[in-house]
């Protein structure tokens, strides 16, 4: 059904870009002080914890993600491992963490634009500027998925050729009396700065579920998946260094990449890097609006949503109400908030369907009916195991009375809805049957 609707245009590199766009967002920009705040230069090896627990959730992901060709990502493997309530469940917590984030993050591109345009973040400029960047990305997105894969690729360059020449050119410049491990952090603080970490290297399940509009997504998607995360690592860790090793006031510094770049490249550093991070959010929040779109199209396949939500453009082959519903909504959540400090709660949310994957793929190895799995990850089921431990330690480290509560109820509400679109859905099929009988 996918392929029918659906334009296959997305080949191995521009998935790649996509994993590496859905990485590589704002919080490289802003977290190397606050991780450095919290346990000092000892925020280097947070950056390697964080790249081992995700590489590994990245290796579940690629398996798992082999097995499927179809539009939905992690709902689509979680409905098929658990059944449609958790599937539904996944999915909403995903579209919610995209539709979220995506109102961070475009709030903080407008903040930054102030850099160039004095005044973008306030009143009414602030409002026009918001809407022509979520009036772009939409128009692009409805065009078709080779436009928004083309673009993405032009970001993806863009937003990299800054981070790579700061870690290249500051190189020069570290010193190494700035790197001190004589304290030893403690055992809760550096636990809580790897949860706040983690949010740098998540986002790279969002390009999974677009699976359907993926060349051999089989072999596509794992080679994206782990070509993305290691290369995102390498620069992150190539960043703290060259941030702790260049700016002595690292740890007070609200745009820590920007501020080190004023040191070894001077004013032309830092609006070098504010450029940066112009594109890289705009890279960003494209692919997460994408991500989200798809996410609404495979749920409504599955008959979780009405079937408007599957409607593509007789043209463009591209899902225009999924598209133009989640926009409106991201639009709205972005003016009528500011810079929204939900970090916390959206890499919980990501952690809870992370771990749906991890545990769907020793059920998909014991299961006849599933189909292979080009790529099989050695020692996958240890890996699996390895993963969910590891995701139950970050979860520990959650502050329940406040981002943990507005999962739950997010989470509720979703069941709700799914309750909702179940009974609706059942009372149609129930009167077409009087009517069948009449």
């Amino acid at each position: 059904m996918t392929d029918e609707k659906l334009v296959r245009g997305i080949g191995r590199w521009d998935f790649t870009a996509l994993v590496i766009n859905g990485i590589i967002g704002a919080g490289i920009f802003g977290l190397p002080s606050k991780v450095y705040a919290q346990i000092g230069s000892y925020s280097l090896l947070a950056f390697v914890a964080c790249a081992v627990i995700v590489g590994l959730i990245v290796l579940c992901y690629a398996e798992v993600s082999s097995r499927f060709s179809a539009t939905g990502g992690s709902y689509l493997y979680a409905r098929e491992a658990f059944g449609p309530a958790v599937g539904f469940e996944v999915g909403w917590l995903f579209w919610i963490v995209r539709v979220a984030t995506f109102a961070a993050n475009c709030n903080l591109l407008v903040m930054y634009l102030g850099f160039f345009v004095p005044g973008a973040n306030e009143g009414a400029m602030r409002i026009a500027f918001v809407s022509l960047v979520t009036l772009i990305i939409t128009a692009v997105n409805l065009v078709g998925i080779r436009e928004s894969a083309m673009m993405t690729n032009v970001v993806t360059v863009g937003k990299l050729v800054p981070l790579l020449v700061f870690a290249i050119v500051g190189m020069f410049f570290v010193q190494p009396g700035n790197f001190t491990f004589d304290a030893v952090p403690q055992y809760s603080a550096f636990s809580s700065a790897v949860l706040l970490l983690i949010y740098a290297f998540v986002g790279f399940e969002g390009p999974v579920a677009i699976a359907g509009e993926t060349k051999e997504p089989e072999k596509t998607i794992p080679f994206g998946l782990i070509a993305g995360i290691v290369i995102a690592t390498f620069i992150y860790i190539a960043v703290q260094i060259v941030s702790i090793g260049t700016l002595p006031g690292l740890a007070t510094s609200e745009r820590p990449i920007a501020d080190a770049a004023v040191l070894f490249l001077g004013p032309f550093g830092a609006a070098f890097i504010t450029l940066g991070v112009l594109v890289s959010i705009f890279g960003n929040i494209n692919t997460g609006l994408l991500s989200a779109t798809r996410t609404l199209f495979g749920m409504s396949e599955q008959n979780d949503l009405p079937r408007a939500f599957e409607r593509t453009h007789p043209k463009f082959k591209t899902p225009y109400v999924s598209i133009i519903v989640t926009a409106v909504v991201m639009l709205i959540l972005t003016i009528q908030s500011s810079f929204l400090t939900a970090v916390a709660i959206a890499t919980i949310a990501r952690l809870l369907f992370y771990a749906t994957t991890c545990l769907a793929l020793p059920i998909f190895r014991r299961r006849s009916d599933m189909p292979r799995a080009p790529f099989s990850v050695p020692f996958g089921v240890a890996a699996a195991i390895l993963s969910i431990a590891l995701i139950v330690w970050l979860l520990t480290n959650v502050d329940y009375a406040k981002e943990g509560l507005a999962v739950i109820v997010a989470a509720v509400i979703g069941q709700i809805i799914f309750a909702c679109v179940r009974l609706f859905s059942r009372s149609i099929n129930n009167d077409a049957k009087e009517s069948e009988d009449l």
